[in-house]
């Protein structure tokens, strides 16, 4: 994998920094930075493989450090990227999707659950995830991720697939996670919960009709099935390694 600093970014230590995986999000990922700088935060943006022209918007912006991978790896090696980077100068990661879906002022309410522990896993479950409004593969899937998370020895987490969380770092980099596309969400849930890292979820809205249009990388069959194997080989684990042989095999939290 090759990246490539584009820009800096705030210099010293910090307690949350924002990362945001980009691929073809050319029309929506400034407003989506925009709407983030009323708090101050480094904001760190991975370009992973755009093929439109975001990498020229993303280099129009300031205050910023922009990443990338010079062909697609995938999102959750985008989010990997950005959080190790993040890690050198922060003590939390806020993520979220560079489309529009999630709306800046409800980080607030994700910072606030956060402030209340000295770890753990913060998770943005998306109010009005029913209707017409939102697309059929938003809704079966965050109904399939809820339950095989759970049946993999995962949390009881009602919006699995919500890219809108706070991981603390550089601690989410040592849960030893294996998938590196839109898997690696729903994987770590679990193993955070196998290292006994509390994960719980505050209320944040949702909109599927953002500026530019919604551009969505989500492959209904590859990518259901990418997410079976995933929980396939979770609960295998689960099943035949017991917890404190898996405990000992996985890295330490």
């Amino acid at each position: 994998m090759t990246q490539e600093t584009q820009a800096s970014g705030k210099t010293g230590a910090h307690e949350f920094a924002f990362v945001i995986p980009v691929y073809n999000h050319s029309k929506s990922i400034k407003h989506v930075v925009d709407g983030l700088r009323q708090y101050g935060f480094p904001v760190f943006v991975v370009d992973d493989g755009s093929e439109d022209e975001t990498r020229k918007v993303l280099e129009s912006l300031n205050d910023v450090v922009l990443l990338r991978h010079e062909t697609n790896k995938g999102k959750g090696a985008a989010l990997l990227t950005g959080m190790n980077e993040a890690a050198k100068v922060s003590k939390w990661a806020i993520t979220l999707d560079a489309d529009g879906q999630h709306d800046p002022a409800d980080a607030a309410l994700l910072v606030a659950e956060a402030k209340k522990t000295t770890k753990g896993v913060i998770v943005g479950n998306r109010r009005g995830m029913i209707g017409p409004h939102i697309p059929w593969t938003s809704r079966f899937g965050r109904g399939f991720s809820n339950f095989w998370v759970r049946a993999a020895g995962g949390p009881e987490v009602s919006d699995t697939q919500s890219g809108y969380r706070i991981y603390p770092l550089p601690d989410v980099l040592t849960w030893g996670s294996r998938a590196r596309r839109f898997q690696f969400e729903v994987e770590i849930l679990v193993l955070a919960h196998w290292h006994d890292i509390p994960v719980r979820e505050v209320q944040v809205g949702v909109n599927y009709e953002p500026r530019g249009g919604r551009i969505s990388h989500f492959r209904p069959w590859v990518d259901f099935w990418r997410n079976s194997a995933t929980f396939t080989g979770l609960i295998f684990r689960r099943i035949f390694i017991p917890k404190k042989v898996r405990s000992r095999l996985l890295p330490p939290p």
